[in-house]
């Protein structure tokens, strides 16, 4: 009896932040802005994977589809979703709803933030894991590469956390500056001069743009590193070469053509994050996003409505 109660008080005391998540939630499903960027995502998605079929490697091809997620162009939308709630008319629009009704400021704050979190990602794991499917589990005119399951499964959660950081970034500063434009424009001023800096040093836990070069790094890493790993001296380039050198000699005698050599962009695949290190980058987007959502909470609870 004492369970069924707490549970029934439980289910009252969540009703309003239910109530707030899916009105948010069709309200965003349902805004142009929402079409667009979902119709704009799969087009630059198909475009990337059609122009680059036959001449990068699975890595190098997905972490070319990764990039706009986590630098342009779909920074702009992200951040534009994360200042909307909580700045210009919706602020003064929702302000009755708050002081006449049982709708607490925290309530509303953490519900609009997950409607925000859950768009995003949906429409980002719609769009990538069919193309990321597409490319590991189709025969394309270059040579196999060595993807894992876990690479794919950890780069796929590190740009879920981006995103999410890019959301609470934007709800911090739709809530202190109070104005969309005015926020959006700080953000992108802010946050590009920020991830260039930091990309020099190539600090992927911090830096969008370290963060996209290294995902091909992350996708070709296993489980667990064998014991072999370390101490044999074969390095992978010397594996390709002589993969190169076998495929050519059988086809000089069966008369087929050699299979191409893969394209490596500099941007993706000139330089190897030996170091890269999953805690870290989790621990460098994870922390600064709790403190971003907590920070405005803080001040949508203190200002005047």
């Amino acid at each position: 009896m004492g369970s069924a109660a707490e549970d029934s008080k439980l289910g009252t005391r969540m009703m309003p932040y239910t109530a707030i998540l899916r009105h948010d939630l069709r309200g965003l499903c349902a805004s142009r802005l929402v079409r667009l960027w979902l119709g704009a995502t799969v087009v630059l998605t198909v475009m990337l994977v059609l122009a680059n079929w036959s001449q990068f490697q699975d890595g190098t091809l997905i972490a070319s589809l990764l990039f706009p997620y986590l630098v342009f162009p779909w920074f702009f939308v992200v951040v534009v979703l994360g200042v909307s709630p909580v700045s210009g008319s919706r602020a003064e629009a929702l302000a009755d709803g708050i002081l006449s009704r049982p709708i607490g400021r925290c309530q509303y704050l953490l519900a609009a933030w997950l409607a925000r979190v859950l768009l995003v990602l949906g429409i980002y794991l719609v769009v990538i894991i069919p193309a990321i499917t597409v490319v590991a589990l189709a025969k394309r005119p270059v040579p196999e590469d060595t993807v894992t399951f876990y690479g794919v499964v950890s780069s796929l959660g590190v740009v879920a956390l981006v995103l999410i950081f890019l959301v609470s970034l934007g709800f911090l500063m739709g809530t202190l500056l109070r104005k969309p434009l005015l926020a959006v424009v700080v953000l992108i001023f802010l946050w590009y001069p920020i991830g260039l800096i930091l990309s020099i040093f190539s600090l992927e836990e911090f830096s969008p743009i370290s963060l996209s070069r290294a995902v091909s790094t992350q996708l070709r890493q296993p489980w667990r590193k064998a014991e072999g790993d370390s101490s044999s001296g074969t390095k992978v380039e010397d594996i390709d070469a002589l993969t190169r050198q076998v495929d050519h000699f059988f086809s000089v005698f069966s008369g087929a053509r050699p299979t191409p050599k893969a394209s490596k962009p500099d941007f993706f695949e000139g330089q190897e994050f030996k170091d890269f290190s999953l805690l870290r980058v989790t621990l460098g987007y994870g922390l600064p996003t709790v403190t971003a959502v907590i920070l405005a909470m803080l001040c949508f609870y203190w200002r005047d409505l």
